[in-house]
């Protein structure tokens, strides 16, 4: 199966379809992490919030339609969604929340040492050693995720 091109664009493949196994496997990862996640007391709008950062970091539209999808039925409010991208500018997520936004931040901008110091620390005050990792394991899995679908270039069509 394969893209909707674009103009000027190459066609591309639907990778998660084009290597099945490959897919089922990330989606088994992402099954775990979300287990783990909640295992560590990380709600599940704790954890869409972090899905959707590191989506809007990546620019990944599919994901960002998804994911803004769950964090609504996690019960996450229009308001903080819409301000997301400015967490650091706002008073409406709490300590463990900007703890794990900034983890999220860090994980995705891998090459940052120093922005994953701060990150780290400052989760530390907050965060348990098995949030931390639950955290850590969110941004990793939605960051493949992501790559999927912009590689794929799968659509966001308009709903109705």
């Amino acid at each position: 199966m394969t893209s909707p091109v674009p103009a000027g664009a190459t066609r591309r493949i639907y990778i998660d379809k084009q290597s099945p196994k490959a897919y089922h496997a990330l989606v088994q990862t992402s099954e775990a992490v979300r287990a783990t996640a909640a295992e560590a007391g990380l709600d599940r709008a704790l954890v869409e919030l972090v899905n959707l950062r590191v989506s809007q970091i990546n620019g990944c539209a599919y994901c960002l339609h998804v994911h803004t999808r769950a964090a609504l039925r996690a019960g996450e409010t229009p308001q903080r969604l819409g301000v997301l991208a400015a967490w650091r500018d706002t008073e409406v997520f709490t300590p463990a929340e900007r703890a794990a936004l900034a983890l999220a931040e860090a994980t995705t901008a891998a090459a940052d040492g120093t922005a994953q110091d701060a990150a780290y620390a400052a989760a530390r005050d907050v965060l348990t050693d098995d949030q931390i990792a639950a955290v850590i394991w969110v941004a990793v899995t939605i960051n493949a995720f992501n790559r999927v679908s912009i590689m794929s270039r799968h659509p966001v069509r308009p709903e109705g």
